[in-house]
């Protein structure tokens, strides 16, 4: 008996591997769940937001290297994927989208709710094509898996409302295999990158996610290089652990150090990078990239020796080629910056800190109601949290703390928005990352702004009974942009957030909430949140006055947030009068 269109695509959804599909059931979806509820294969995985459907898919793509797969239905239920769908494409993971579409003989009439999905969903996948034929599966499938898979981006296949149930005439069983590819440059452009490397007397590596799995190479090459490492946010998960080269990261949550090992150097390389923030590559320098994508070179900085390749390879090439031996004091001064800044860092997140003298002053100034602060409850979750623990963060100073006060030792993994920027990642993350596997930790460093967005899908946590730790940055602001506007000299305006007591809230959505104000209860709060079984959320009241200093604060931003907080002062004077 052959089998409908909905059951071809649930039953290769198996074949791949796929564990959950994510969405929102509804009209056109009904013969794919139907395929799903009756197939032995992925598990449907009701969300209360498309949204967190796409972003909970992109997370498992992003952890496993392989497909994840959403769906949203007819009109609205498909408009709601875009921002996750976003997020993976700029994230270069394989997500497959499955989009209802209304039946094919009302489709171009503007009937209720149509939206044409092939215009909508153009800007965000390498594929998009609507199933007009059961003819066209499985060919039709396949090459929208094969695209996502190759070219690492969201593929949207449109399903009709009046196709799911039809049957397939040619039905044979998907193939989805492609290649294996590994590559390096020629000999030519690996003796120039060799020479260029070798006549430096300085060289700063700046290293991404793109050489996570060339990780020894990646060490071999700084050892040769006597070169301090810079990271990006995404390569902390390969990189921090055991790493004698390191020196933290760069950036507006990157720290002095790093800065000065870029700025010290006469030449860069770049391993597996697409470091987005122009200002922040020092001017004057020879550059050396590797990418294994060719569009990315040069992109962001001039580059001197440009190397299409993987970076496991091409380092390998390059650890063959080099001949001067280097000399060590500029590894040791940035290392040595490096470990003067941890140090003064982990004042900021000791119990005791606020008894100190300069504890004291700063509670004076800005922290008069005794919050906690956000680099405390960050070290203490850091402290309690498995040295397996998946982590996501949400954008904005949730990202900050987690990337100055969780090292990613051991097998630790680390997820957010750190392409898009979205709000709202880390809860639906951490959803789908727990779905890989339940008996692994998982902790979401979640902003007030963005927990509330999609706070629907807490209910998510507590459906599946997922054991996902919520860390909530409580601080009644969306901090970041208080942070952009006053260093740019402008009053806080917009930015206050009136929340209500969020593990209340999640007492009544029937998760567990435990909430902080006390800092002398955090440790302990933080040590129950992680021992109690099932989702948790962990509503800690933080102070919103805590910044993040950037590694090179100019005189600019230091005026900017002094005219800032005047003006902050005499409004908040004359509305008390």
């Amino acid at each position: 008996m052959a089998r409908t269109v909905a059951q071809v695509i649930v039953d290769s959804l198996g074949r791949l591997g796929v564990q959950q599909v994510f969405g929102v059931v509804g009209d056109a979806l009904n013969p794919l769940t139907d395929a799903i509820r009756r197939a032995d294969g992925p598990e449907w995985v009701g969300c209360r937001h498309e949204e967190a459907a796409a972003f909970a898919a992109g997370a498992q793509s992003q952890l496993t290297g392989t497909l994840g797969v959403c769906m949203g239905t007819v009109g609205p239920g498909s408009v709601h994927l875009l921002n996750g769908l976003y997020d993976a494409a700029k994230s270069h993971t394989p997500v497959l989208a499955i989009a209802g579409q209304v039946p094919l003989a009302d489709m171009g009439s503007d009937t209720f709710q149509e939206v044409d999905n092939d215009l909508l969903f153009r800007d965000v996948a390498v594929f998009r094509a609507t199933i007009t034929s059961p003819d066209q599966l499985p060919a039709l499938l396949e090459h929208a898996v094969r695209t996502a898979l190759a070219r690492k981006g969201v593929a949207v296949l449109t399903v009709p409302g009046d196709l799911g149930d039809r049957e397939v005439p040619d039905d044979r069983e998907p193939r989805f295999s492609l290649p294996r590819t590994g590559s390096r440059p020629d000999e030519p452009e690996l003796g120039d990158a060799a020479g260029l490397l070798d006549a430096a007397d300085r060289v700063t590596l700046l290293v991404g996610k793109g050489a996570r799995d060339a990780r020894a190479d990646v060490l071999r090459l700084a050892e040769r290089l006597a070169a301090p490492m810079v990271l990006t946010l995404k390569a902390k998960e390969g990189f921090e652990e055991d790493n004698p080269f390191e020196v933290g990261q760069t950036g507006l949550i990157g720290n002095p150090a790093a800065a000065k090992a870029l700025d010290d150097a006469d030449t860069l390389l770049l391993l597996g990078t697409d470091f987005p923030y122009r200002e922040w590559y020092p001017t004057g320098k020879k550059v050396v990239q590797v990418d294994s994508e060719a569009a990315h070179i040069g992109r962001r900085v001039p580059v001197d020796a440009p190397l299409v390749g993987d970076v496991g390879p091409t380092v390998r090439g390059l650890l063959g080629l080099l001949t001067k031996e280097k000399d060590p004091g500029h590894l040791e001064r940035a290392r040595e910056r490096f470990d003067r800044w941890r140090r003064s860092q982990l004042k900021l997140a000791a119990p005791r800190h606020d008894e100190s003298l300069l504890g004291k002053v700063r509670a004076g100034l800005d922290n008069r109601h005794h919050l906690i602060r956000p680099e405390a409850l960050a070290a203490a979750v850091d402290e309690a949290a498995a040295d397996n623990a998946v982590f996501t963060s949400d954008t904005g100073m949730a990202t900050v703390w987690l990337s100055r006060f969780v090292r990613m030792r051991g097998t630790r993994r680390l997820l957010g928005s750190y392409n898009l920027g979205s709000m709202a990642n880390a809860l639906p993350q951490a959803l789908g990352a727990q779905f890989l596997d339940r008996d692994r930790q998982v902790v979401a460093f979640c902003g007030d702004g963005g927990l509330s967005m999609l706070l629907g899908d807490v209910l998510t946590l507590r459906t599946y009974q997922l054991p996902v730790k919520l860390v909530l940055f409580d601080n009644r602001r969306l901090g970041m942009v208080k942070l952009e506007q006053e260093q740019a000299g402008l009053p806080e305006f917009g930015t206050e957030l009136d929340n209500p007591d969020f593990a209340a809230v999640a007492s009544a959505l029937g998760i567990t909430g435990i909430r902080i104000t006390d800092p002398a209860r955090l440790d302990e709060a933080v040590r129950e949140a992680f021992a109690t079984e099932g989702p948790v959320l962990l509503d800690v009241l933080t102070n919103p006055d805590e910044i993040s200093v950037p590694p090179k604060p100019t005189v600019e931003q230091g005026w900017g947030f002094a005219l800032a907080k005047a003006k902050e002062f005499l409004r908040s004077a004359g509305d008390t009068d």
